[in-house]
């Protein structure tokens, strides 16, 4: 059927050269002649019926339109049309560029002088923070410079409390001090996911720090600001912990610890005590650093006429290094306090059972995603492995476990369901003559969602599967997705995130008689997994790993964590990885035995069963949340001894009060009543003769204020 022609298809015009008849009349001829088309080079104009033909005259480029006379014309008049706007298009283009280049010339030549003068003062202290972060990343495995973290945090006070620094510079400092501890700790996570996953965690792990720096300057001016300090880098690693998705706990200064002489202390307060006392420690040094440097400096300036009395008094004064050398003598006094009870923990004196345990490491077949693609072969070699030191036992060579602990995902095919995964589990369990912590992962999947729980289930001989640990604390962005559809259009790394969910559970099974507290990988670096297991009845700790997409820096810093919970909870701790590193830890953090990275090993040690509860495992929660009520009781304080509630108040009732009057209305006071002479006001006069008075920056906190132009 014939269409019409549309608003926007081509219609084909008469041609330019149109030949003009004379008029004739009727009687001359009867009708008026018409001339061919031929003749006067016309060209007609379709109707609707001849649509089709015209659709074909357009589509078809072998269609006469090019030979109709007038067409080539046409077709060459529109190339040249196309060709000029074209060219003219593009010296605009190079006419625009070259105005924007020159405008940026100019502004950079304006600006660049600016910029430098705003950043040569700031160099030091942007140098110190970087520096201060690297040092803090010294002092977790690979360096194990636990030192390092305290030169780091008496580097970053200094820093925060230079007069110069306002709110915002320590936010900046210490998100630059995030920057530089963070990118070179968690480094390894680029081997699984990439440099943008990695760089975007860092930006947000590095916002913790910053909001530390900004609170220190907030706080810098109340009496012993040390205190203040270490007190709100716990409540900080408290938040980071706490959000978002569940918090990420990685890079808590307490981890950096586990080879320095301040490692006890985790037994009196658990991680968020040794951290602190870190940072107090650091922030302690610093301060009495600082009053030594300005009392020294104030001694040998030149005095004279009626400056020299006053002055000579405030010179003569020791310096205000008695809080902060009180805080430094008594986290000494503390750790010496502690250290008998774990030393004596960890050589085995006492009546507690002995029991043998083992931890099997697999391997698998290649590092990477590609294993989860082999999950037989990984089972078959945790297999290989278990029948390999059965063996052993049988000739001698090695003493009869009484529970064996296999990595996380030895079994990634659901041995409940498929028979031929529980036949090998069955064979292993049977050779070694005692029951296996099975790692695998469990089909919990609804109708109408996929789902599924990593599991660690006792495999016992005759009986078979027992008791199981439901993961309760899993990964994000890697055992699950939080918000997946709104990821899931960012990246095609989406779907490689699994659809693991939180059990439930107390944490503990039981394993031949033996309550057995359970953290499963990813749980080992918070807090309240293993305190509930063994406030619980755990009497042995067990930590099954999957550490394959990652490398040895990642498995180092992990054992750390396992190494922290086994002197904070006085128990022995079994940790089995699929690739390694495995290792027997002791309540004092000393390795019994552990494996080589990426090869097939076993361990199997003596080791005995506590019932005591550390004062960490009965008040760690306390603690924290009293560290995080006195963080912010400290924060109020502080804006209230800075004036911000005042200057707020007085704001608002000015605001009020300029509300309600009328213009006819006046102020009673008489004008610059509360101007000084010199043009300045009263309140900040008042604040500069107090500061002028006591100068001296001091652990007491003399009143500060930040330079022009600085941050």
């Amino acid at each position: 059927m014939a269409k019409g022609i549309r608003r926007f298809d081509r219609r084909i015009r008469p041609a330019e050269d149109t030949d003009v008849f004379p008029a004739i009349r009727d009687d001359d001829a009867g009708e008026i002649p018409v001339p061919d088309a031929e003749d006067t080079g016309e060209i007609p104009v379709q109707d609707g019926e001849h649509d089709d033909e015209h659709a074909s005259l357009e589509t078809d480029p072998g269609s006469p339109v090019t030979d109709l006379p007038g067409g080539a014309d046409r077709w060459s008049g529109l190339r040249d049309r196309s060709v000029a706007l074209a060219k003219y298009l593009g010296r605009r283009l190079v006419q625009i560029s070259a105005v924007v280049l020159a405008w940026l010339s100019r502004e950079l030549r304006r600006r660049l002088p600016q910029f430098g003068r705003a950043l040569l003062p700031r160099l030091t202290r942007l140098g110190a923070s970087i520096l201060a972060g690297l040092l803090l990343c010294s002092s977790y495995p690979g360096f194990d410079w636990w030192w390092a973290a305290v030169i780091a945090f008496a580097g970053l006070a200094w820093v925060l409390t230079r007069p110069a620094t306002t709110p915002v510079g320590g936010f900046g400092y210490g998100f630059l001090f995030g920057l530089a501890f963070y990118l070179p700790l968690i480094r390894w996570i680029s081997i699984l996911v990439g440099v943008t996953p990695l760089l975007a965690l860092v930006l947000v792990c590095a916002v913790f720090p910053g909001i530390f720096g900004l609170s220190a300057v907030v706080v810098r001016q109340l009496p012993g600001w040390p205190i203040w300090f270490a007190v709100l880098w716990a409540a900080q690693e408290w938040l980071k912990s706490t959000v978002p998705f569940g918090g990420f706990p990685w890079g808590v200064v307490a981890a950096g610890q586990t080879a320095g002489p301040f490692l006890p202390l985790a037994r009196l307060g658990s991680v968020p005590l040794l951290s602190l006392a870190i940072v107090l420690t650091a922030c302690s040094a610093a301060a009495i650093a600082l009053e030594a440097v300005s009392w020294w400096r104030t001694s040998r300036q030149p005095r004279t006429g009626e400056e020299a009395g006053e002055e000579a008094q405030v010179a003569d004064a020791p310096p205000a290094v008695v809080l902060p050398a009180f805080c430094i003598c008594l986290v000494f006094f503390a750790t010496a306090a502690v250290w008998p009870q774990v030393r004596h923990s960890g050589t085995g004196s006492g009546n507690e059972p002995i029991v043998t345990a083992a931890v099997v490491q697999g391997n698998v077949p290649r590092l990477g995603l590609e294993f989860n693609a082999q999950r037989l072969a990984v089972l078959a070699n945790d297999v290989r492995e278990t029948r390999r030191l059965a063996d052993d036992v049988h000739a001698g060579r090695a003493p009869q476990p009484d529970v064996v602990v296999w990595p996380e995902d030895a079994s990634e095919i659901d041995p409940l369901r498929n028979p031929d995964a529980a036949q090998q589990i069955a064979v292993a369990v049977e050779a070694i003559g005692a029951p296996i912590l099975v790692g695998t992962v469990l089909d919990a999947s609804r109708p109408d969602a996929p789902a599924e729980t990593n599991t660690v289930i006792v495999w016992n001989p005759k009986t078979g599967p027992g008791d199981q640990h439901d993961k309760r604390i899993v990964q994000p962005f890697g055992e699950y997705l939080p918000w997946r559809g709104f990821f899931r259009h960012l990246s095609g790394l989406a779907d490689w995130a699994g659809y693991i969910v939180p059990g439930k559970g107390s944490g503990v099974v039981q394993a031949a008689g033996i309550p057995v507290g359970i953290a499963t990988c990813w749980e080992v670096i918070f807090d309240h997994a293993l305190q509930d297991s063994v406030r619980n009845g755990a009497q042995l700790l067990a930590v099954p790993a999957n550490n394959a997409n990652f490398n040895q820096t990642m498995s180092e810093q992990q054992l750390a964590f396992s190494k922290l919970r086994a002197v904070e909870l006085d128990r022995y701790m079994m940790v089995a990885s699929n690739v390694g590193i495995s290792a027997t830890v002791t309540p004092d953090g000393r390795e019994l035995g552990r494996t080589r990275f990426f090869t097939p090993a076993y361990l199997d040690n003596q080791v005995r069963l506590k019932t005591t509860l550390t004062p960490a495992a009965k008040w760690g929660p306390i603690v924290q949340g009293s560290l995080v009520v006195a963080a912010v009781a400290v924060l109020l304080a502080a804006m209230l001894h800075n004036g911000w509630f005042t200057e707020l108040n007085r704001r608002l009732s000015a605001l009020t009060k300029n509300v309600g009057t009328t213009p006819e209305e006046s102020d009673d006071d008489p004008p610059g009543d509360d101007v000084a002479a010199d043009g300045r006001p009263v309140k900040e006069v008042a604040a500069d003769a107090e500061l002028d008075e006591d100068g001296r920056y001091s652990a007491r906190g003399p009143v500060q204020r930040p330079g022009k132009g600085d941050i």
